[in-house]
């Protein structure tokens, strides 16, 4: 076993008869269990990197989870805490989910690996992902919990990889796994697709994101949106996601328009022309309304991160219900 990585009895409450002597000789460097309530969603200003501070935070709580819930030790241990770092935890994870009889997990594993290994701005982005789930999403109750169970989060990670196979024209791979991401996760992004750095597909369930789309950093994204064309159209034919936007659920955004930095796009919303920044789309067609800050909004606040749905209501409605 490689020097720093956990013992198994450590993931495993009650052991399997590892007995009390080993249990008062655990070792030194593993954190202490979190308290189920205390997770906290940002790293704190005083540590250390972003990358060491959340993968710190990840074991612990599996850790935690492992002791709170024995069904679930194995699992843990095996996805999480038998690693040494986030890279190869990620890669495991990502290769048992994505293989296939004819794709085999050892070889997606040494895909995922070395592409992250060699990439640091996609392990930069897989850490802005987890901090976008954890503290965008009321739901999410730890990092832990999003790497191991937010299937959107998961398909972007993949995506990103592919997105790399692409330009080094590794195509047919890339092809592959974006048809096994599509299988397994319900979410089909073409790996010519530019994705920025914190991203939340929230949900992620019928995410259609086509092959000259852009999306923008700290972008949210709920399910069964479409950045699609528009039909038979050519070349750069999608649309082109701002930072910072929120889009909202069953959305479809055709063409080659560009959402403005700052925007929303209401739920059920159909966009067929360019969305101005820090404005509101909503409706089929889409139109804009609104304009008024919102009490308590500032001007940097942007609907992407504050994950606010429904502030345009209160500026262009008094109807209530």
């Amino acid at each position: 076993m490689p020097a720093g990585q956990p013992h198994a009895h450590e993931a495993a409450a009650g052991g399997g008869g590892a007995s009390n002597h080993s249990n008062h000789h655990l070792p030194v460097h593993s954190p202490p269990p979190l308290p189920a309530e205390v997770v906290p969603a940002y790293p704190p200003p005083e540590s250390e990197d972003d990358e060491t501070w959340v993968w710190t935070q990840i074991k612990a709580e599996a850790r935690r989870d492992a002791d709170a819930e024995p069904a679930l030790a194995s699992f843990l241990y095996a996805t999480v805490l038998s690693h040494p770092s986030l890279p190869r935890s990620l890669s495991f994870h990502l290769a048992n989910k994505l293989c296939s009889s004819t794709l085999l997990s050892t070889l997606l594993y040494d895909l995922f690996l070395a592409t992250l290994t060699a990439h640091p701005s996609l392990r930069a982005a897989v850490v802005a992902d987890l901090l976008a789930a954890r503290s965008r999403d009321p739901a999410c109750v730890g990092f832990s919990h999003c790497l191991l169970n937010y299937k959107g989060f998961l398909a972007i990670q993949a995506h990103r990889v592919a997105h790399v196979l692409w330009a080094q024209h590794r195509r047919p791979l890339a092809l592959a796994l974006q048809s096994r991401v599509a299988d397994v996760f319900a979410v089909d992004i073409h790996p010519a697709a530019v994705v920025g750095k914190g991203i939340l597909l929230d949900h992620a369930t019928g995410v259609v994101i086509g092959e000259t789309a852009v999306v923008g950093d700290n972008v949210s994204i709920l399910h069964h949106v479409t950045l699609g064309g528009t039909g038979k159209a050519v070349g750069d034919r999608h649309p082109k996601i701002g930072d910072g936007v929120l889009i909202g659920a069953g959305a479809t955004i055709l063409g080659n328009v560009k959402i403005g930095a700052g925007a929303k796009i209401g739920a059920g919303s159909v966009v067929l022309i360019d969305v101005p920044a820090r404005s509101t789309a909503v409706g089929n067609p889409a139109r804009l309304i609104g304009g008024k800050k919102a009490e308590g909004e500032n001007d940097e606040d942007m609907p992407g991160e504050s994950m606010d749905h429904t502030s345009f209501i209160r500026q262009w409605s008094d109807y209530t219900i």
